[in-house]
């Protein structure tokens, strides 16, 4: 038997003390953060008096999840690090969502931001925009929650039904009882969890590839596995500079800007200034941890590249549970495994919940209860939704590239999205009703592109569909609404 297999073998007490002292401490932090939750602001908005490094840490673990710890080694593992050249856009669209968008979060108040399109067009958009925003995120943390629950279901040898089952469960209790509090400050400790499992898996990996971190990187170079800019202009290829950087821009206006999820942890800091703050740092927080984790991946590669004896895999999106599994010893092996696992806790539970209550519920379906009335609804809700999470996330099992397909997810939904907040923050047109048709428009012809693509009809790189989404959206509401100036709507009030 290869020697490093026989130290694998199985989880032993070790693995489980790791693991059980990992998650243990969630839910410490759940209780000890969760208490008093009095009224909606608490649970949704922590009273606005959290910590800005804490909220930057937890924007940084909701940003990675389970889908990046498993999904950027993967990518790492079969293609290179073109990735990077997405972060460039990111970074870019940090900047720009700090001195546009979140002034105007803060100027109105907001506890869901779909409530800014309700003050700045009417309730018709806000309502559309929070119903995109359920099918973006939902779809998406579906996708998110399988990558976890693969990951954990190969390291463990348990079936995906047992492991979806599981992690709902503890994703409903943690956030049912907890509220954004529990969130944000078990996003903190989740964050350094990650990058502390990473580093040791690359201490590992060095550790046992011949020649070290030296051979490692000429061997990765030959193989073109460290690829980083590829700047020639094609717009059917999706890994250029020039498409990953706009999709990267694009992808980072929507998840920064227009998702309930991302956004919350930015209010739940004191003021404006913090807030913006908060969301440059996470620029130099969180580059380190994906390019951990591409490490990660281009590593693997070497490692199994010099370890013939060792079998892959058969699906290679499993690629790191796999070696965590097979490979690494006791200790280690359970570092890992409650990476991945701490990954799922981090659900979108509370925004979904937060968006469904403020946008939905309150004016629509019961506006003048109670704030125990709206708590306990609040509660349900996150019960409801862990429930369609877990369904969705059953149906990912035939996902390739789990990576890949979050992101086309995006880019159907999120250019609309993103859209229709441009439109508010950048122009004083007033669009209401009109928005809707230029939203479900600016959907539809993404839908038949991305088809059409696919099918090899249109030679076009899909990274490129949230740029037209965002487009036609913004286009169609201009000239469907009516004039009211064509100044920035926000600008003289920051």
């Amino acid at each position: 038997m290869n020697p490093i297999i026989a130290q694998a073998a199985t989880l032993n007490g070790l693995d489980w003390g790791v693991v059980g002292v990992a998650v243990s401490l969630l839910f410490v932090i759940s209780y000890v953060f969760g208490r008093e939750e009095k009224d909606t602001d608490d649970f949704f908005l922590g009273g606005r008096r959290v910590p800005p490094v804490v909220a930057c840490l937890s924007f940084v673990a909701t940003e990675i999840s389970a889908l990046t710890i498993v999904g950027i080694p993967h990518t790492a593992f079969t293609e290179n690090w073109r990735w990077l050249q997405f972060m460039v856009g990111s970074a870019l669209a940090r900047l720009l969502v700090a001195f546009i968008f979140i002034p105007a979060f803060y100027k109105h108040n907001c506890t869901s931001i779909y409530e800014f399109l309700g003050h700045r067009f009417g309730p018709a958009t806000q309502y559309t925009g929070s119903v995109y925003f359920f099918i973006t995120r939902l779809l998406a943390s579906g996708v998110r929650l399988y990558a976890t629950c693969m990951a954990v279901g190969v390291i463990m040898g348990w079936p995906l039904a047992a492991t979806i089952t599981l992690f709902t469960v503890i994703s409903i209790v943690f956030i049912a009882f907890g509220g954004i509090k529990a969130v944000v400050w078990a996003g903190a400790y989740q964050a350094l969890f990650f990058v502390i499992a990473g580093a040791v898996v690359v201490v590992y990996l060095i550790w046992h590839i011949d020649g070290g971190l030296a051979t490692a990187i000429q061997t990765a170079h030959e193989a073109g596995r460290l690829s980083t800019f590829y700047f020639k202009f094609d717009l059917n290829e999706p890994s250029t500079f020039w498409a990953g950087s706009a999709n990267g821009f694009f992808v980072g206006l929507v998840a920064f800007g227009t998702d309930q999820e991302m956004v919350q942890r930015l209010l739940t800091v004191k003021t404006r200034k913090t807030s913006q703050k908060t969301i440059i740092s996470t620029i130099v927080t969180v580059l380190p941890v994906y390019w951990l984790y591409l490490l990660v991946g281009t590593l693997l590669y070497v490692f199994y590249q010099q370890s013939h004896s060792l079998a892959l895999p058969q699906e290679l999106k499993e690629i790191l549970p796999h070696f965590a599994r097979n490979v690494l010893p006791a200790g280690l092996k359970g570092l890992v495994l409650g990476a991945i696992f701490m990954a799922s806790i981090d659900s979108p539970l509370s925004s979904l919940t937060s968006s469904f209550i403020t946008d939905i519920y309150r004016p629509l379906i019961r506006s003048h209860a109670s704030e125990k009335h709206y708590l306990l609804v609040s509660r349900a809700g996150v019960v409801g939704f862990g429930l369609v999470l877990a369904v969705i996330a059953a149906a990912c099992a035939p996902v390739k590239n789990i990576l890949w397909f979050a992101f086309e997810i995006l880019s159907l939904t999120g250019g609309p999205m993103l859209g229709v907040f441009l439109l508010g923050l950048l122009t004083r047109r007033r669009a209401n009703h009109s928005n809707i048709p230029a939203m479900l428009l600016g959907t539809g012809i993404c839908v038949v592109l991305l088809l059409l693509i696919k099918q090899e009809t249109l030679k076009l790189a899909w990274s490129w569909l949230i740029v037209i989404g965002t487009a036609i959206t913004f286009v169609l509401g201009y000239l469907l609404g009516h004039s009211a100036g064509c100044l920035t709507a926000e600008r003289h009030n920051r």
